[in-house]
């Protein structure tokens, strides 16, 4: 028996589902899923349309792909286009689409750009050809931001002057406050992101119970995980309670890895970020610190870059904030595909649009309500969630 056979035992699934739909609900609800895993995991196994009455799931800002503004793709082909200097980056990024370009067009044209599997390869790339400079585009949450640290850290060790990193990492807990503040968003409850927690912990949503009454269940990514995390909200909505809960306890703890927290304070401070839907959240990203500015290829290198321009059509900025689904895009699955992406939510393997066209596609003026699954096969990792 393979591992996850056990959460994704059929008939454990309907026993929860019947549960579920035993929970008396007050009034119809919104949870949201910020974790573009979920995202995946959710529209994979057709659980949003098994869902009770009353009971909406719709998708938030996990996807750190979806979420990089088109200007910091702007500045990555920038770089690109420097003499001397190599692109690496997850291969996620690659067909994001720029204001006027993608790194995947880039690369075609001439541009050094390469696919690594981790910022340890970018690293290892550094020490094999001296002679170029070696960028690393970081983008990604919690989860990835301890590797790059830690490269940051072992390349000022090495005194290797050839490698750098643009960081636009973002930390989760910000645009959750700023969707719970937001007027036009009406969620809930949360299900908080699994692989984001075993980093941060679980008690790093508690300000959301406390100061908002946001209901918050940490879960993990199988049919059961899911299941049984919705069935936790559900319950503290009907109880008129809210708390923080964690149904992934096999990874997540209630203090997170303090390892990795470390080694992130070390290389990374606090700081303003840019996000594709939210605009400029306070405290939400991470800078490189100042005694590692040598290896900050924002200040290494001096380019210009406008502000950057999203397709005036496409409607992930709103996708990203639950506010709309992606059926409700103009673009979706008419000229917006993930062989032809006008917006970044249709390329990431954790976009929600590349979720919904793969899994759930609506025929033209469905609804979200409506979404059924249309296929299976797994989900692609994210290596930036």
């Amino acid at each position: 028996m393979r591992y996850v056979d056990e959460f994704r035992d059929p008939a454990a699934a309907a026993a929860l589902l019947k549960e579920l739909r035993r929970v008396r609900l007050p009034e119809p609800v919104t949870f949201m899923e910020v974790c573009g895993s979920h995202t995946m995991a959710i529209s994979r196994f057709g659980l949003r349309g098994s869902l009770p009455e009353g009971m909406r799931l719709v998708s938030g800002p996990g996807c750190p792909v979806c979420v990089t503004p088109v200007r910091s793709v702007d500045h990555a082909l920038a770089l690109a286009a420097l003499p001397g200097v190599t692109i690496t980056t997850f291969g996620d990024l690659l067909r994001v689409p720029g204001s006027t370009s993608s790194l995947e067009r880039a690369r075609a044209e001439g541009a050094d750009i390469r696919v690594v599997y981790s910022t340890l390869d970018a690293l290892a790339l550094a020490r094999r050809e001296p002679a170029r400079k070696v960028v690393f585009l970081g983008v990604g949450f919690e989860t990835t931001a301890p590797t790059v640290a830690a490269a940051l850290l072992e390349a000022r060790a090495e005194s290797l002057e050839n490698f750098f990193v643009l960081s636009d990492h973002k930390l989760m807990p910000p645009p959750m406050r700023a969707l719970v503040e937001a007027p036009d968003v009406r969620v809930r409850g949360f299900l908080c992101p699994g692989h984001v927690s075993t980093i941060i912990g679980s008690e790093a949503y508690r300000f959301l119970a406390a100061e908002f009454g946001a209901c918050c269940v940490v879960a993990g990514f199988e049919p059961l995980d899911i299941l049984r995390a919705l069935l936790l909200l559900a319950r503290q909505v009907a109880e008129d309670r809210a708390d923080v809960e964690n149904a992934y306890g096999r990874a997540v703890t209630p203090q997170g890895n303090r390892a990795a927290q470390a080694v992130m304070a070390r290389a990374f401070e606090p700081a303003d970020g840019a996000w594709r839907g939210f605009g400029v959240i306070p405290a939400s990203g991470l800078a490189i610190r100042a005694e590692l500015a040598a290896h900050d290829a924002s200040r290494a290198f001096l380019v210009e870059v406008g502000a950057g321009r999203d397709h005036p059509a496409c409607r992930c900025p709103e996708v990203l904030r639950g506010v709309v689904a992606p059926p409700e895009c103009p673009l979706f699955a008419r000229g917006c595909t993930p062989s032809e992406p006008k917006g970044a939510c249709m390329v990431s393997s954790e976009g929600t649009c590349a979720a919904y066209y793969r899994y759930e596609r609506l025929h033209p003026g469905a609804t979200r309500t409506a979404s059924r699954p249309a296929g299976g096969g797994p989900p692609s990792p994210e290596a930036g969630s």
